[in-house]
């Protein structure tokens, strides 16, 4: 590795041009579909235009799941194919790079949802380089500035980039902390890094921070990198807002990101060249393994069936090449395990820094890590430094008070989370989220980890419970860990009392009734008792990351055996879908008794896999008009196929499967 950074300190390196302008047209993404294809016809909307940006934009309406199966600039011919925009879809392919369009503009919270730099790589590709909005979800902000890309949440520029002026980089980088800017100012992370190694970067020091401490700052204080010249102790606490390096304690990517992350590798570092400590580098094929069930006739012809084995091809290459470990295809049509499962299942300790090539990396929060999803160029970069850049993060508390109602669940409370006007207006964009609370304590680790995933929901940086006793045994049951060696790993792992929040958020657990989140976005929650009219479904979908575990198992099987008893089976026209999260979670299943139930009641299982969550794999809508219920993390338009989605705990998953609409679950005394 020494020689490797010695040859990387001999290359040569630059600064962007300072001066920023405007070489092209704007592109402004309106909840106007007529508006849209305006514009895509070569018609200029004027900066007064009076229609209404859309909000919550998501990274798969900007790139869809099946446009990332491409990993290389054919992305430039996708962006926005999945823009919805009054429920019509008017972007298509090439429409944006050959309209030639520099900048593109929409409202509150662009680019939420998966950490795939896919997207902001497609739009690069076609020829954006000026992104604005009225604000912007971190990932997707922090996956620009790595690739480049300019990120603003001023219209006024845009006003002034129109008019013809020259913007001074400066206006980009107001407001931001140093190492952010410097990594704008050299035109992405990588060119920073090598800026970095050859000694021409201003990197700040530690900010120690006496006084009480969160779990998170503890934790960031404990991973800070520093010059061999600086002295550093955890002991001095990590500051909110300090921005620096941190050592992960493990590097994972699946399928889906990391091919692009090994193009990038080769083509700027070179082939062959070494990795930083491979042994904590992990891959997963999760994703894709069940795509021929899901993948429609129109993407057969188009050719992308192949291009999707091209991802699993690369990564299997490049995992043989370095001698990382691969947690793939098992035979059986599915994989080991979804990744976050098994990080969690196998890997995580509380205390670790983890990062992962998915917003869903939190998963690991359940038990006190600081995990958190990053992008392609992050996690490329973290092979050769084995660190990652961040801010430490200010933490939200999310106290969930008191105790839980019969047929409440953690889906139940992430719902009633989501809904709350912090939450939806993009407060919490970027900050840490530490659940707690007697509702939190009482929770299984698996519970918990539904909570710490759907930190990604929210928009969070990620999500944390500081670990306890439940923690240890679990770190026993699934590890074999002696129990005085995961007491240790736990030792200190908590927030002293006197620590700084930015924000609280109190749920009364007591008030909550089971609740669903409409059709479009995880923070539409409304109680079942309140739906305005009946629901009927066609397809209830229990599985993926966050309903794919141990419990959530116990959860499906709970209802369907008091299903059964009354008599009752999987209703008439209704597909019921259970996908278990990992190996280990089916084969729980067989000891539990659970998959004669499953196959009694009609319900259908599934191999491990993501499938359905990432559109590919049974359990997918088919067209518009079908409606779906699923225990799954988001439902954002395409997500999980064309129909209308509702998301549900996996109690109310199942207990709709059988009446055949959307139905809370009536545990019986």
């Amino acid at each position: 590795m020494s020689e490797l950074i010695e040859r990387l300190q001999q290359r040569n390196v630059e600064k962007r041009p300072t001066e920023v302008s405007l070489d092209g047209r704007v592109f402004h993404l309106v909840d106007d579909s007529d508006a849209i294809e305006r514009q895509l016809s070569g018609e200029d909307l004027p900066l007064d235009h009076g229609l209404v940006y859309r909000d919550n934009i998501s990274t798969d309406e900007i790139t869809p799941a099946y446009v990332c199966y491409y990993h290389d600039e054919t992305l430039g011919e996708f962006p926005y194919v999945g823009f919805s925009a009054g429920g019509e879809f008017p972007v298509t392919r090439n429409s944006i790079k050959d309209g030639g369009f520099a900048a593109s503009v929409s409202g509150k919270r662009r680019g939420k949802g998966s950490s795939r730099e896919a997207s902001p790589y497609a739009e690069l590709c076609a020829g954006i380089h000026l992104v604005f909005a009225e604000n912007i979800e971190q990932i997707y902000q922090q996956n620009c500035h790595n690739l480049g890309l300019l990120t603003c949440t001023d219209l006024s520029i845009l006003e002034r980039l129109v008019a013809g002026e020259t913007i001074d980089l400066s206006t980009f980088t107001a407001g931001k902390d140093l190492v952010t800017c410097q990594i704008i100012e050299w035109g992405g992370l990588f060119e920073f890094n090598l800026a970095r190694l050859q000694g021409k970067v201003d990197l700040p020091g530690p900010i120690s921070c006496a006084g009480p401490q969160t779990i998170s700052q503890k934790i960031f204080a404990r991973s800070r990198v520093v010059e061999p010249s600086s002295t550093w102790d955890e002991s001095d606490g990590a500051k909110v807002g300090d921005a620096g390096f941190f050592r992960t304690d493990l590097r994972f990517s699946h399928e889906y990101v990391t091919p692009m992350a090994a193009s990038f590798f080769e083509e700027k570092v070179g082939k062959g060249e070494p990795l930083n400590d491979p042994d904590t580098i992990i891959f997963f094929r999760d994703h894709l393994t069940f795509l021929e069930q899901a993948i429609t006739p129109e993407r057969r012809k188009m050719g992308l069936l192949e291009t999707a084995e091209q991802l699993k091809l690369k990564q299997e290459e490049f995992a043989a090449t370095y001698d990382i470990t691969l947690h793939g295809e098992t035979g059986l049509g599915g994989s080991e395990a979804i990744c976050h499962s098994k990080i969690l299942q196998d890997y995580a300790l509380p205390g670790q820094m983890i990062i992962g090539s998915d917003s869903h990396t939190p998963h690991s929060g359940a038990i006190g890590c600081v995990a958190f999803g990053v992008g392609t160029t992050a996690i490329f970069n973290s092979w050769i430094t084995r660190d990652v850049y961040s801010v430490v993060p200010e933490t939200v508390r999310i106290e969930v008070r008191g105790e839980r109602p019969a047929g409440i669940t953690a889906k139940d409370m992430m719902l009633a989370i989501l809904r709350t006007p912090y939450v939806t207006e993009g407060h919490a964009i970027g900050k840490m989220v530490e659940y707690c609370g007697e509702a939190v304590e009482a929770l299984s680790i698996d519970e918990r980890a539904t909570m710490t995933n759907m930190a990604a929901e929210i928009g969070a940086f990620s999500g944390i419970v500081a670990p306890d006793e439940k923690a240890v045994e679990f770190l026993v049951a699934e590890r074999g860990i002696d129990p005085d060696v995961a007491r240790g790993y736990c030792e200190g792992m908590f927030s002293d009392p006197e620590a700084e929040y930015c924000h609280e958020i109190i749920i009364d657990a007591a008030s909550l009734e089971p609740l669903v989140a409409l059709p479009g976005d995880p923070g539409n929650g409304v109680e079942i008792s309140l739906l305005e009219h009946e629901v009927p479904i066609d397809i209830a979908y229990g599985g993926s990351c966050t309903a794919g575990k141990k419990e959530d198992m116990d959860m499906y099987a709970e209802v369907l055996i008091q299903g059964l008893k009354e008599g009752k089976q999987v209703a008439d026209g209704v597909e019921f879908w259970i996908q278990f999260g990992s190996q280990e979670v089916k084969e729980y299943c067989k000891q539990k008794g659970y998959l004669e139930i499953f196959e009694q009641v009609g319900a259908q299982v599934i191999e491990p896999s993501c499938g359905a969550c990432i559109n590919a794999g049974p359990g997918v809508s088919r067209s518009p008009d079908q409606v779906s219920v699923s225990a799954i993390n988001r439902n954002f338009p395409g997500r999980s196929g064309p129909g209308q989605m509702y998301l549900a705990s996996p109690l109310t998953v199942a207990a709709s499967a059988l009446a055949g609409r959307i139905v809370a679950f009536q545990p019986k005394a």
